[in-house]
């Protein structure tokens, strides 16, 4: 629930902008009327030349204070007093000299052009006003989600920094092509069909979607994209109980800075993710090195010596030929399986894969093309590592997510398209006719060596 019900806040600030500008306009004629008062003591002293000098800082008091209108207000009003009041013939609105009618228009002349020089002057302080408080706020914005440490921490910040800022209920979601509510301010908020059709198409166009928006009218929220020029990363939800628009219009541009800022938090939290994992990786690596080859000096000398000695029994007929046979074809089962065991081993990576124009180094977890580095996600060098590590063979959609993915994800072949979509736009020449990473229809993917 919104803690400030908006119809009556509008009401409320309606009302007080009305006592405030008819306040503005009372105060510019009360200015005026002082500087009658001080042209009425001048006049009789040293006549009434210099009196209409005397209006001139009512009406620039009035713009500086109030704006154009009241200021306007002043210099007409300044202009019927000094004819009133220090023309011939006085007490009347008449003007029977030249001069002193000059002097009542040229009065009014410049009271209109320094009361809208004062009114642009006034209006840009509060311009600049604006932007520095706008500025102030996205900066403490901004500060707030880089103290947090992971992307759920900075959903939560966000969803509550942007309730405090425009009194309604938020909530940020990402994925596809069912988006999951990542935070949401108040938490127990959920979204209907509608509303997570608006998120999903939000976060795949790259515009806003949902209530008020000419995409998706069911919705009860509105789904601001959250990304990049290159890639949307999740979606803003905004909404109010009574379904009035969040936003006002005047506040778009402080929101699409904000979420500017939610963009950057969130891509820096992914990719701090990413670096974790990458490193997670190595470590496995290594111990998976150090193990296979610990296994291979452990097991080698020993069933060595069983081959040996069965060979020996084999060429000086001792002991029973079952026995001898049994001991001799369980130990080449050893060998073979020890063998096979030895192949996965990260030692046997050191000599670099070459597959077309490419050069994929395990050992260094390097790919070049055409002798250039390649920069790629985990997730992505996973599935091309695992494809080169069988050259030329076809491996399954499942094999691949389980290495890549975990036993979980063997279902989401959606998740290795996207992979090898990737990969091919990366390494490919002509990725719409793929000549490295070959599709096996239904059954999964093969590296082309070469």
């Amino acid at each position: 629930m919104t803690d400030v019900q908006p119809l009556e806040l509008v009401d409320e600030r309606s009302r007080a902008s009305i006592a405030a500008g008819v306040q503005s306009y009372a105060g510019a004629l009360a200015l005026v009327a002082v500087s009658t008062l001080v042209g009425l003591w001048i006049a009789p002293r040293w006549g009434t030349s210099p009196v209409d000098m005397v209006y001139l800082p009512a009406v620039l008091a009035a713009a500086a204070l109030w704006g154009l209108g009241p200021a306007l207000a002043a210099g007409a009003a300044s202009a019927l007093a000094y004819n009133f009041f220090f023309t011939e013939p006085f007490h009347t609105f008449r003007v029977n000299r030249v001069a002193d009618l000059v002097t009542v228009v040229v009065l009014l002349i410049v009271a209109l052009v320094t009361s809208r020089l004062a009114a642009g002057i006034r209006t840009q302080a509060r311009l600049a006003a604006a932007h520095a408080k706008r500025n102030a706020t996205i900066a403490g914005f901004a500060g707030r989600l880089l103290s947090c440490s992971g992307e759920t921490e900075i959903a939560r910040s966000a969803c509550t920094e942007l309730r405090r800022l425009f009194q309604c209920n938020a909530m940020l979601v990402s994925g596809l092509p069912i988006p999951e509510i990542v935070a949401a301010v108040p938490s127990d908020n959920q979204l209907t069909p509608s509303d997570l059709a608006a998120a999903a198409l939000s976060i795949e166009t790259g515009v806003p979607a949902g209530r008020g928006t000419s995409r998706i009218q069911p919705a009860e929220w509105v789904f601001h994209p959250v990304g990049s020029v290159d890639a949307v990363l999740a979606a803003v939800g905004l909404a109010r109980d009574d379904g009035t628009p969040p936003v006002a219009e005047d506040q778009g541009a402080l929101l699409a800075n904000l979420l500017d800022q939610v963009a950057l938090a969130v891509a820096r939290a992914r990719l701090d993710k990413q670096a974790r994992e990458f490193a997670a990786m190595r470590e496995r690596d290594r111990l998976r090195s150090a193990l296979l080859s610990s296994i291979g000096q452990d097991l080698r000398p020993p069933i060595d010596a069983i081959s040996s000695a069965v060979r020996e029994l084999r060429r000086s007929g001792a002991g029973e030929k079952l026995i001898v046979s049994a001991l001799g074809s369980e130990a080449t089962k050893l060998e073979r399986y020890l063998s096979n065991l030895l192949e996965l081993e990260p030692a046997s990576d050191q000599q670099p894969i070459k597959a077309g124009h490419l050069t994929i180094d395990l050992f260094q977890r390097a790919v070049l093309k055409d002798g250039k580095e390649v920069h790629l996600t985990p997730k992505e060098y996973t599935v091309l590592a695992e494809l080169s590590r069988h050259p030329g063979r076809v491996l399954s959609h499942e094999h691949l997510l389980r290495t890549g993915w975990g036993p979980a994800q063997e279902g989401q072949t959606e998740y290795l398209r996207v992979a090898i979509r990737s990969l091919r736009q990366k390494l490919e020449e002509t990725p719409a006719r793929p000549r490295l990473i070959i599709n096996e229809p239904g059954v999964g993917y093969r590296l082309m060596s070469g």
